[in-house]
């Protein structure tokens, strides 16, 4: 499906017309004003009549008109047969042939829509030509020492197996504008660019990408992606400064490097994952204010006015699945793959909708799906703020990993919420608060210290606790008689000076030991 255009850099007529030495002639249009911004492909210097049947179109036509003089009907056809010729415009040198600008010519340019100049003074066409044509062939010179290059950096990014992202910020270094992939759905896939621009561009996605529609006015340029007869999404220069011809050679590059990129790398699936994964990431981390990810997040298909946000997180989950059962259900939301193995669905939901109950549903639908008894969601409550997003998620992270450090025989919701963690989950929530570490340390300060502890003790404590002091089940999963095991207690007494007979002192060296755990991601 991809097409690689032949580059032709030109100059455009009002271009031509502002160099110096051109300006020198005082140069005056007289007809064709609106299409100053024709591109000059060539400069002419012709007096026949019949100029036009030498023409290939693009040329910009130097006469004096000596030819032409006295016949009207012959002035109006050469103007004719510039317009059939497609010569981008025409300049005419007033002298001898022509003291003042003929309006019969003038006129019928006029008709044609041909830019016509005049040269108020005597003008060498010799010097326009030759510095017209040395600007041409300098251009193109240009154009294609920087398709190489950009061609080159893209293939060396992409056989060292760069990202996505690194051949678009690659694109964007030399376009200098926001680059933008998306699907024939328009949802964005990835950007690159000046943050702020990006945004700029982001903030009114939808409307502003289908109303450029087919057309690359004001700089917006695309090229379809798409291979073995299938279009499956495009790359868009957004708002790019430089010539036309160059803008759509840095387009038909870049979509010719996605294209082997996605034929190397994987489906055009994979991006969608990856924009997703990003969106999420930065709003968990809390790096950039939920607000200035709102561009983005409704550029990616995701409705956020008026919504309902459900933050969910499945340990160990398949993106891919996740996603089916989302699209199975007809729940719209994001599905990412975040750090330390966890998935987050985030859900967007109608006002009047029950968030409760669908988030119940998907999570339900995913354990039958998956036909994991022990699969189990992780939930945030719903939130009616976009700006409340990323602590929901982060709540729902907390959740799951509690939810992680649940014995493996105590029986859970597959919907769980903080509350149903209840003393884990507070925990995890607090265990990088420094008091929190402090306490944790001073309580089990006698059993850390010692290499003795880590490697025998500290984890005899652990299940003693897990198990509400139960010494027989205590002995049994340590594979030890119950005197070694009163021998082990005994010593963790004397270590930490408590008593774990006493419940309050055993509860209180039970949270520090969770403290320490979720502390070193135990």
């Amino acid at each position: 499906m991809l097409t690689t255009t032949t580059l032709e850099p030109a100059l455009s007529v009002r271009q031509v017309l502002g160099l110096e030495r051109v300006l020198a002639g005082e140069p005056e249009v007289v007809a064709g004003a609106g299409q100053l911004d024709r591109a000059v492909r060539w400069v002419h210097v012709a007096e026949a009549a019949d100029v036009g049947v030498m023409l290939s179109g693009g040329e910009m036509v130097l006469t004096t008109g000596v030819l032409l003089a006295g016949d009207e009907e012959a002035q109006v056809e050469y103007i004719r047969s510039l317009h059939r010729a497609e010569a981008a415009a025409v300049v005419l040198g007033l002298g001898r042939a022509f003291p003042a600008p003929p309006d019969v010519m003038r006129r019928a340019a006029e008709r044609c829509g041909l830019p016509m100049v005049v040269l108020h003074r005597p003008f060498p066409f010799a010097e326009l030509t030759e510095e017209v044509q040395s600007r041409l062939v300098r251009r193109k010179f240009a154009a294609v020492s920087l398709s190489e290059a950009v061609r080159t950096a893209l293939t060396g990014l992409i056989t060292s197996g760069a990202p996505l992202q690194s051949l678009l910020d690659e694109v964007a270094s030399h376009s200098a504008c926001p680059v933008v992939v998306t699907n024939l759905a328009h949802r964005v896939l990835a950007t690159s660019g000046e943050r702020s621009a990006v945004d700029d561009v982001l903030r009114d996605w939808e409307r502003i990408s289908r109303q450029a529609g087919g057309s690359e006015g004001d700089g917006w340029i695309r090229a379809e992606l798409g291979g073995r007869g299938e279009r499956w999404g495009r790359i868009v220069l957004c708002g790019y400064r430089g010539d036309a011809a160059t803008g759509r050679l840095l387009a038909d590059r870049a979509a010719e490097a996605l294209v082997l990129h996605r034929m190397l790398g994987g489906s055009v699936r994979t991006w969608e994952e990856q924009s997703a994964q990003s969106l999420l990431t930065d709003l968990v981390s809390g790096v950039v204010p939920a607000r200035q990810l709102l561009p983005r997040a409704r550029a990616a298909g995701l409705p956020v006015n008026r919504r309902t946000f459900v933050p969910l997180v499945v340990r160990d989950g398949d993106p891919a699945e996740l996603d089916r059962v989302l699209r199975l259900l007809g729940l719209p939301g994001l599905v990412a793959e975040l750090a330390g193995d966890a998935t987050a669905v985030l859900l967007s939901l109608a006002r009047d909708q029950d968030a409760k109950a669908l988030a119940a549903h998907f999570a339900l639908r995913l354990r039958t799906e998956t036909g994991g008894s022990r699969t189990v969601v992780a939930a945030a409550e719903a939130l009616g703020s976009w700006d409340d997003v990323p602590t929901g998620l982060r709540e729902a992270l907390h959740v799951a990993a509690a939810v992680a450090d649940t014995p493996a025989g105590q029986e859970l919701p597959v919907l769980v919420h903080l509350r149903d963690v209840r003393l884990r989950g507070l925990v995890r929530l607090l265990r990088d608060d420094p008091q929190v570490q402090a306490f944790a340390e001073r309580e089990l300060d006698g059993l850390l210290c010692g290499a003795e502890g880590e490697s025998e003790l500290l984890p005899v404590l652990r299940t003693y606790l897990a198990t509400g002091r139960n010494k027989s089940r205590t002995a049994q999963l340590h594979h030890v008689s119950r005197p070694a095991l009163y021998r082990r207690l005994e010593a963790i007494e004397t270590r930490l000076g408590l008593d774990l007979d006493d419940f309050e002192q055993a509860a209180s060296v039970h949270i520090a030991l969770l403290a320490h755990d979720a502390q070193q991601g135990r």
